[in-house]
């Protein structure tokens, strides 16, 4: 702590020369003197990197080599565009910030990422060092601070924090954990998981990260998806070429959603039974018998047809009971 008050009493020492100016006129007026400026800058530096060392978070440099991937993954894929953006930009200006990492909990002498995977991938494929933070943490700080860093970032889409969120309270993590590293309330996650635990893994392995997908049209799929038939229907899809024809992630997952919505359920056909006739021997009438299991009409056909009927409907309680006793008969009940 005397170092962090030593620099301050420097910086302000400085400052004081002029007392007649506010702090942001007395820096502007030190960038007017090239000496003054490079010293003043060096001081801010030196103090910065003074309090992270207080706080055990020294920016070092680290060979990509030594460094593996959290144990936790929370991206599916990777857009090629934005690493692609991200690193013509480290290429250019160099990596303006650092990347978190811990000492590897099983390996001596190699780190895991906890968040910055792009970044260490960017300064592999370049052939520099990574600019990194070393901090030691359990695995609950662990997936803490990377599912915070990525949602301050509004990094990851609907489905990613989703399964991210999955892939946490299966790996033992408690529900508490999982909101603190995701910042959701027991509503979100509720829902959250209840995606990622209903859509086929089938379904989301190809669909990706849907980057502009939001929680609705997910939820909508989930219910969708609820129905056997239409899982069955989204996994069949997804190995077609019309879905693979879908480049862009956003679409490929509305081309998914509208055929499922588009795509009626089949009825079943009712089992109709071989119609049953009876007659009397003098063939005065005609009784026929047509219906399904579960619903049948019995049709008279005669001069006195209705009044056969209306016969039969005054001794239908007889024949019931006479229905039952030659059914509990038959079971051996």
């Amino acid at each position: 702590m005397a170092r962090k008050d030593l620099l301050a009493s420097v910086t302000a020492s400085l400052t004081r020369e002029q007392p007649v100016h506010s702090a942001s006129q007395a820096r502007s007026d030190y960038a007017k003197r090239g000496a003054s400026r490079s010293m003043m800058q060096s001081l801010d530096e030196l103090a910065e990197n003074s309090v992270r060392m207080l706080d055990g978070e020294t920016v070092v440099a680290i060979d990509p080599k030594d460094l593996d991937g959290s144990f936790i993954a929370d991206r599916i894929g990777e857009d090629d565009a934005e690493y692609l953006q991200l690193r013509q930009a480290i290429r250019t200006s160099g990596q303006s910030t650092p990347i978190l990492v811990r000492p590897h909990p099983h390996d001596i002498g190699r780190y895991m990422i906890v968040f910055g995977h792009r970044r260490a991938k960017v300064a592999r494929d370049l052939g520099i060092n990574v600019r990194a933070v070393v901090k030691r943490l359990a695995d609950i700080e662990h997936v803490i601070a990377q599912g915070q860093e990525n949602t301050a970032r509004a990094d990851l889409s609907f489905i990613e924090k989703s399964l991210f969120a999955r892939k946490l309270i299966e790996s033992g993590m408690t529900k508490d954990t999982v909101k603190s590293a995701l910042t959701v309330d027991d509503t979100l996650l509720s829902r959250m998981l209840s995606v990622a635990e209903t859509v086929p893994e089938a379904v989301l392995s190809v669909v990706g990260a849907a980057k502009g997908v939001g929680r609705d049209r997910w939820e909508e799929l989930k219910k969708l998806v609820q129905i056997p038939a239409n899982a069955t229907k989204a996994i069949e899809y997804v190995r077609t070429e019309e879905f693979a024809a879908g480049q862009v992630k956003d679409e490929v997952f509305n081309l998914l959603l509208s055929h499922l919505k588009s795509s009626k359920t089949p009825k079943k056909p009712k089992v109709a039974l071989a119609p049953k006739a009876w007659a009397p021997a003098d063939r005065s009438l005609s009784v026929a018998i047509r219906g399904t299991p579960k619903k049948a009409s019995i049709i008279v056909e005669a001069a006195y047809g209705l009044h056969f009927a209306e016969f039969i409907a005054g001794q239908l309680d007889g024949l019931y009971e006479a229905y039952r006793k030659q059914e509990k008969e038959t079971k051996g009940d």
